[in-house]
């Protein structure tokens, strides 16, 4: 255990070990329901078509279509690990001085190109079953159909749902409440708008009662 925690927090493992351990807090936060997946994600730009700050960085190096923090939680994660992995099999623990200066940023470097490989890889796995903009498709196409709240609560400032498309997939999109209604996980919502300017739907507490269809079962 000494031995781990040497190699965690010594060069270079020690630059992501704490990038890490704030990665850990932010997903349980999530969990908890505090905070949102689209915590950093950005507006594309009304003017210039382009993201600006992480998103637009992200983008630069194919790895958008998908929520930043899940792009940095990955790149952070297995750079970690590599050069976790890397530390031991060069032994830097014992290296001297000047063989540390020599190593150390060559396992850095080699370990962010093998983070964003894979990350890479991933990234594109994931917009398949992300909502994206396809052709034909309209953010408008979910109002009127129902989602399940999936945080711990949806309200005015944060809420993400589950919303089933037509063609059967299943989707995490935000949404938000008005006029001061709060919504709790496993809740059935109905959408009734979307929101262009901030990228969210408007949903609202579903009454089974207005539903033709179940009134006519």
């Amino acid at each position: 255990m000494g031995e781990f925690i040497s190699t965690a927090f010594g060069f270079p493992t020690a630059l992501f070990s704490f990038m890490l351990l704030v990665v850990f807090a932010y997903w349980i936060f999530v969990v908890l329901g505090a905070v949102g997946m689209d915590a950093l994600d950005v507006d594309v730009d009304a003017d210039t078509g382009t993201a600006g700050g992480l998103s637009g960085l992200l983008s630069a190096t194919g790895l958008s279509g998908v929520p930043v923090t899940v792009v940095l939680s990955l790149l952070i994660t297995l750079s970690w690990f590599a050069t976790l992995v890397g530390t031991v099999l060069l032994d830097l623990n014992e290296a001297s001085t000047p063989a540390l200066i020599a190593l150390g940023p060559v396992v850095l470097v080699a370990a962010v190109l093998f983070a964003w490989l894979v990350t890479s890889g991933v990234v594109m796995g994931l917009r398949r079953f992300l909502p994206g903009d396809e052709p034909g498709a309209a953010h408008t196409d979910f109002v009127g159909s129902t989602c399940v709240i999936r945080t711990g609560r949806a309200d005015e400032a944060f809420g993400q749902a589950e919303i089933t498309a037509a063609n059967g997939t299943a989707s995490i999109v935000q949404v938000r409440t008005i006029g001061g209604e709060t919504l709790s996980s496993g809740d059935t919502a109905l959408v009734f708008d979307y929101d262009a300017d901030s990228g969210v739907y408007l949903v609202t507490p579903f009454d089974r009662s207005l539903d033709p269809g179940s009134a006519s079962a």
